[in-house]
């Protein structure tokens, strides 16, 4: 009988250490799932949308829905600006016949014709700062441009950045044909579409451009 009793308080031992070794594997598992690896990575996605990020001339007759239109216009409101003056404005053209206008204005800007639609980023003089450094305005709307130009590709677009200022012959026309105010000065067109070609990444890397410390 104390033979048996042993052997059962054997064997009660041996389920208990495997069921505590179960459930340490399990919360291990866990464990391993909760932590992020370098795969995983946020900034992996990151630096991989930068770097395959191209410029779009063609797209297809696929609408941009508002709600994406919104995102993207906030990721270029998320841009610095010199002393957080944000002397940016944005002028969404979303009608044919507008854009239509605008192409016929911007000799480099044929890719309208096929664009859902077309992002401006202006800058604001009533909001920049002033003597020499109201041309920040220029650095701080560029950021915002190249934050559109990046989180149109994040969500499955094309763009391509059309250069208004400071051409002094398309400038003027841009202006006229947004209605623009005397204060506001269009930096570039942005047209917006899905991809209807897909251009390989241009390697832009040459070490040969980097100095440190000094030239």
């Amino acid at each position: 009988m104390e033979n048996v009793r042993k052997q059962s308080r054997f064997v009660l031992a041996a389920a208990s250490l495997f069921c505590a070794s179960v459930i340490s594997v399990g919360l291990l598992g866990a464990c391993e799932k909760s932590v992020p690896t370098a795969s995983d990575s946020n900034a992996d996605m990151v630096i991989e949308n930068i770097m395959t990020r191209t410029s779009i001339r063609a797209f297809t007759d696929q609408p941009v829905d508002t709600a994406t239109v919104e995102k993207i216009l906030r990721a270029g409101m998320a841009a610095p600006t010199a002393v957080n003056k944000q002397p940016w404005a944005f002028v969404v053209v979303n009608d044919r016949q507008q854009m239509e206008r605008l192409r016929q204005v911007h000799p480099y800007a044929q890719m309208l014709k096929t664009a859902q639609l077309a992002i401006i980023v202006c800058g604001d003089m009533e909001r920049a700062l002033s003597g020499f450094a109201q041309a920040y305005w220029i650095q701080d709307a560029s950021a915002a441009t190249e934050n559109i130009l990046l989180a149109a590709h994040g969500l499955g677009l094309g763009a391509v950045w059309c250069g208004v200022y400071p051409n002094p012959d398309v400038l003027p026309k841009v202006k006229e044909v947004l209605g623009l105010p005397s204060n506001v000065i269009p930096l570039n067109i942005i047209p917006l579409g899905y991809p209807a070609e897909s251009p390989a990444p241009k390697d832009k890397w040459k070490p040969e451009n980097i100095h440190y410390n000094q030239w």
